[in-house]
């Protein structure tokens, strides 16, 4: 912190404690090494604004393809105003919808040159002068999530920031908005599940898909799942069953007329999920009973959602999307942070969990080639700051 710092002897009360726990734990330990008569009461104020240190980021001067036109680069402090907190990164993910924001392909960018990543977890480092809800130690993630998190510190106000637990592996706290909400908001918002239905989803290796199948277990509501042909198939099934999966197929095993045989007695599916588009979708919509809906939230094959005219007409199928964005941006925003940390409540409870792959930062390259796939298939990167 600059700035002047100045210890009085005014008395005790709260006001001292309140004071003294936003001091930095480098100024503490110096404060608590002084003699007792020296430290009876701490009274802090700065004559300045503090600043945070200089940061490593990962940067794209233009939109383009993400491997030539990202790089890393060295960023200079950042003045703090009264209202604003420097938070010391500690990991952020890469997610499909990062690298689509650097091609220039997403909906809503930033301007360039830009600082890539959209959610992460950090550690309050240093505070402004007005700063009254968090402390120095503090876990907080961007909520809403902002852009520029691949990047050693970030100053935002207050506001920006929302404290969460830190009894929990810190890549949990680093990916809980964008995947795991998502899947919490489609099981809520478009069919009125009841214990004992069947919802049917693609993708199902993925995040998204991993927290679909725990949370819809949690209540009761049982899942068919969809998973592209690959080696090792036979290990992914288990794995998925051990999470809780009740049913799950490959694209081929389910390339045949009596497609509903493969339910095995459950019900059919009222609410499906497609992340892949093309064929997987087309496999959703054959699963669905008369009267399903498909939600949409990705396409990751880049292939269109077809859909026959007798599935409209005969099995009255709704199709609708999804975008967390778009429903962070309405009046349900305000629901975030209650459902993070719902969500957050179930990872220390041992109840979501999903696989992961910590990179250091140091590594982004190595991370940024995987998420990219040019390494074959490996779980979603996160990156490790520090």
């Amino acid at each position: 912190m600059s700035g002047s710092i100045a210890i009085s002897r005014y008395g005790g009360g709260r006001e001292a404690t309140r004071l003294s726990q936003r001091i930095p734990p480098f100024f503490r330990r110096c404060l608590l090494s002084a003699p007792p008569g020296r430290r009876s009461l701490l009274r802090v104020f700065s004559s300045a604004c503090s600043a945070s240190p200089p940061s490593k980021a990962a940067v794209y001067d233009q939109e383009g393809p993400p491997v030539e036109v990202t790089r890393l680069v060295d960023l200079p402090p950042v003045n703090l105003s009264e209202n604003d907190v420097c938070v010391k990164m500690l990991a952020a993910p890469i997610n499909p919808s990062d690298i689509n924001r650097i091609e220039g392909v997403y909906p809503i960018r930033p301007p360039v040159p830009a600082i890539g990543g959209y959610e992460g977890v950090g550690e309050v480092f240093s505070l402004g002068s007005a700063v009254r809800n968090l402390s120095p130690g503090d876990w907080v993630i961007p909520s809403p999530p902002s852009f520029g998190t691949w990047q050693s510190y970030i100053v935002k106000p207050e506001d920006a920031w929302h404290k969460v637990r830190k009894d929990i592996p810190m890549e949990y706290a680093a990916t809980v908005t964008v995947n795991p909400l998502t899947a919490l908001r489609m099981l809520e918002d478009f069919v009125d599940l009841k214990s004992g239905d069947v919802i049917v989803q693609n993708g199902a290796t993925s995040i998204v898909g991993q927290c679909v199948i725990q949370l819809a277990q949690a209540r009761g509501v049982h899942s068919v799942n969809i998973i592209r042909d690959r080696l090792g198939a036979d290990e992914v099934i288990k794995k998925l069953k051990e999470l809780g999966a009740n049913e799950v197929y490959t694209e081929s095993d389910l390339q045949v007329k009596d497609i509903k045989a493969f339910l095995h007695g459950l019900p059919e599916p009222v609410l499906g999920f497609n992340c892949i588009g093309g064929n997987a979708a087309s496999l959703v919509l054959k699963l669905l009973r008369r009267g399903g809906t498909m939600v949409t939230y990705g396409g990751m094959s880049k292939k269109p959602v077809t859909v026959s005219t007798s599935s409209f007409i005969f099995k009255d199928l709704a199709l609708r999307g999804f975008w967390l964005q778009r429903w962070m941006t309405s009046d349900k925003a305000k629901e975030c942070r209650v459902m993070i940390d719902y969500l957050l409540s179930l990872v220390k409870d041992g109840q979501l969990k999903y696989e992961l792959q910590m990179v250091p930062f140091e590594s982004f390259d190595l991370a940024f080639s995987r998420a990219l796939g040019k390494h074959g298939s490996h779980p979603k990167q996160v990156l490790k700051f520090h």
